[in-house]
């Protein structure tokens, strides 16, 4: 493990791609092209109760909203007030500030645009910042915290059902970062401001770079789906195939040389990845499979210095990390709480011999001295001891080892085991909690087939992490 670069990599940031608000309180969707009224599903009224919604993400909110209600002991369904949207983003901020949620907030890039009469999909004209302006100033009174704006959502490149020329949208993000600067005029409180937010394309991307300019971007953000449409019957192949996984690395390294050369100002992020798009697979992308897909990108983005790793989704389709009616968490929460628990900021480079089917990854530390590996066997068929010769020799410390495994030997199986035991909600509905084993250090790791490995080094000596 001879060198490492400081990298950040945030396992999950909570994602709003939501229009921006006018005064009167009536907000238009232009995202995509599209031209509607948008009215959050919670104050679809009537409701009698909360599994009357039938979006996830509604009901979701309206169970939560519902507690609160209860430890006001104020009804929540009789009489409702007359509801605004104004007032759902005041609840949802209660949550957020709570939570202590990252929230990224997707802005209206259309508004203020027309199509064109000559190009299918091109948008033209400048982009007007007066609802997002607007936006903003309610934010900054009501205390709700946000830690980026985003301009608009794949309208890069050829786009995705629209799109905006890279010198426009240029103009624009630096229009944004003007509206930014004005409202929130310290430093340590401002919020970053990202761009592009669609699939990378060199030639648009290097465009941006050189006429957005320095010190206008913090983010430069890209999407992945490289595993491609969640109907594909062959996804859980795909999943476990290492040459597979391993194609999408030269996305990473091209981006993140793209902005060495020509934004070394901003940071590489990966603004939407649900590892199969249309939903995900509904017998994949909800599993214990998609863990090697999903902490495997975590891994490969961190070696491509990138500094966020957004996933799709929360709650809301088969690749979500709650289940889309109980809301209970499927395998991938549990995997990405490790990695956010575990695994530092520092990336240190680790080399084996053995299968491309073992994947290793190895960070400083987060909260404590040595190291922290993250080892996951794509394999069905063999496992492997792993022995660090070195550390072995030297060691007087337990090491500390989280091994995740399908329920039974069943990849495709929503429920995972954490040293052979079910991970499981308590009887109160918390989050259980997750004891590693506890293994001399002398004796090699062993890695059972289709399994993901977290192990703690705490006494291992790496001067990167001093």
């Amino acid at each position: 493990m001879p060198t490492n670069r400081n990298r950040t990599i945030i396992f999950f940031t909570v994602f709003f791609l939501l229009t921006t608000v006018t005064a009167t309180r009536n907000w238009t969707n232009q995202t995509r092209g599209a031209n509607m009224r948008v009215k959050h599903a919670y104050y679809s009224y009537p409701h009698r109760s909360c599994e009357s919604f039938s979006r996830p993400y509604a009901r979701s909110m309206c169970i939560e909203l519902e507690r609160i209600h209860r430890s006001s002991r104020q009804p929540l369904f009789s009489p409702p007030p007359p509801p605004t949207e104004i007032d759902l983003r005041d609840k949802e901020n209660e949550i957020l500030l709570r939570e202590k949620a990252k929230v990224t907030f997707g802005l209206n890039a259309l508004f203020g645009r027309k199509k064109s009469k000559t190009e299918e999909g091109l948008w033209i004209g400048d982009w007007n910042a007066k609802k997002s302006y607007d936006l903003m100033k309610y934010s900054i009174k009501k205390g709700h915290k946000i830690d980026s704006y985003e301009l608009g959502n794949e309208l890069c490149s050829s786009g995705v059902s629209a799109r905006v020329e890279v010198k426009q949208y240029a103009k624009d993000i630096k229009k944004l970062k003007r509206v930014v600067k004005k409202l929130y005029q310290d430093e340590k409180t401002q919020p970053k401001v990202l761009g592009s937010a669609g699939f990378y394309d060199e030639r648009w991307f290097i465009e941006f770079l050189l006429h957005s300019g320095p010190e206008v971007l913090d983010g430069l953000i890209h999407h992945i789906y490289n595993l491609g449409a969640g109907v594909d019957k062959t996804l859980i192949n795909k999943i476990q195939d290492p040459f597979f996984l391993s194609q999408v690395a030269q996305t990473y390294k091209d981006m993140s040389n793209t902005i060495d050369r020509f934004g070394p100002w901003a940071g590489a992020w990966v603004g939407e990845a649900g590892g199969a798009y249309n939903s995900g697979g509904k017998d994949v992308s909800h599993t214990f499979a998609n863990g090697f897909w999903y902490i495997d990108q975590l891994g490969m983005t961190s070696v491509y210095n990138h500094k966020v790793f957004c996933r799709q989704a929360l709650v809301g389709g088969n690749y979500a990390l709650l289940n889309t009616t109980s809301f209970i968490p499927n395998p991938d929460y549990y995997g990405a709480l490790l990695w956010h628990r575990l695994m530092g900021s520092r990336v240190l480079r680790v080399n084996h011999n053995t299968s491309p089917y073992l994947r290793v990854y190895t960070h400083c530390a987060r909260k404590h001295s040595g190291v922290t590996l993250v080892v996951i066997n794509l394999s069905n068929t063999e496992s492997y001891e792993l022995y660090m010769e070195e550390y072995a020799r030297n060691s007087f410390k337990k090491r500390e080892e989280y091994h995740l495994t399908p329920t039974e030997g069943d990849i495709q199986s929503d429920v995972v085991l954490l040293n052979e035991k079910a991970l499981r909600l308590t009887d109160f509905e918390d989050i259980p909690v997750m004891k590693p084993k506890l293994v001399d250090s002398s004796t090699s790791i062993h890695v059972k087939q289709d399994s993901i490995v977290f192990v703690s080094l705490k006494d291992f000596n790496a001067p990167a992490c001093a």
